[in-house]
């Protein structure tokens, strides 16, 4: 885009490469704390799937013995003894983004009887409450991730734009603007010098 070869274009120009040069490094701060906010939380979801792997073994043996008994029907599966009511969640801010914060799970209230269960069907549903608040825990985790990246790359667009668009492009406006008002002033000084040899010889 063209400029306007003055002053004031000049002025306007180097206000605006001071505003870019000062934003910049609050935007770039930002990319860097979202990108370690994001590093974190993947870490923590690796984590809780290892603490939920665990757990998940646990199981494998009583759902073993439960599986090969026929006198157990799918409907008495156990997996139907647990059902989530509630995943509550906070809010916080992190970045200038709002994110949530995995709170509470909140489980229906199933009755059973223990004349159609195995004895071990208390400790088992425990367990797989426990599964349920890591899979709580890393869909939160997964939620905060997708709007913290969604951040990240429009924070890195912003980034980008200034250091490779807007910024370089200031700087060349302001070195053409300078080299066209440094011709002007070089001209009106030889016209000035002319103009005086004129009075000189017509005195």
């Amino acid at each position: 885009m063209a400029v306007k070869l003055t002053k004031n274009e000049q002025k306007k120009q180097k206000d605006s490469l001071k505003q870019f040069q000062r934003y910049l490094p609050t935007l770039q701060l930002k990319k860097q704390q979202l990108q370690l906010v994001i590093r974190q939380a993947e870490n923590q979801i690796a984590e809780l799937r290892e603490e939920q792997k665990k757990v998940i073994g646990t199981l494998d043996r009583w759902i073993a013995v439960y599986g090969e008994n026929e006198l157990f029907s799918a409907e008495k599966s156990i997996g139907t003894l647990i059902k989530v009511k509630e995943v509550r969640k906070t809010w916080t801010n992190v970045a200038g983004v709002r994110v949530p914060v995995f709170d509470s799970l909140e489980f229906e209230d199933i009755r059973y009887s223990l004349r159609e269960y195995p004895l071990w069907v208390d400790g088992a549903i425990f367990a797989l409450r426990d599964i349920a608040k890591f899979d709580a825990l890393i869909m939160t985790l997964e939620e905060e991730i997708r709007l913290l990246d969604k951040e990240l790359r429009t924070t890195s667009q912003r980034v980008n734009l200034f250091e490779k668009v807007k910024i370089p492009e200031a700087k060349e406006n302001i070195r053409v603007i300078g080299i066209y008002l440094q011709d002007q002033q070089t001209a009106a000084v030889v016209r000035g010098k002319i103009a005086k040899k004129k009075l000189v010889k017509a005195g």
